[in-house]
């Protein structure tokens, strides 16, 4: 699936990947390949991507963090939309 993430500054991460999860409103979530289409509220806490060869925008790179195989960003809050195996999330 794709994943992208969107700041007001820029877009930090635009990569293929195999899951992600994120700090929904009701808790924490995963996100895997083929998931049903979903619109959820963010609330602060950690994005966690595991991909083979993700694309990092190479200024935001320091905003990014790894634990074990997973890639960990660091939120406030935002929105997610995922369709056609497309998440974008909307960052703060």
């Amino acid at each position: 699936m794709f994943l992208e993430i969107v700041t007001p500054e820029a877009i930090l991460f635009s990569s293929e990947v195999d899951s992600f999860s994120a700090p929904g409103t009701d808790g924490e979530f995963q996100i895997l390949d083929n998931h049903a289409p979903i619109v959820a509220n963010l609330m602060q806490g950690n994005i966690a991507i595991k991909a083979l060869n993700p694309n990092i925008t190479e200024k935001f790179k320091e905003k990014f963090t790894s634990e074990g195989d997973k890639l960990i960003l660091k939120i406030n809050s935002g929105t997610l939309e995922l369709n056609d195996n497309k998440a974008i999330i909307l960052a703060d």
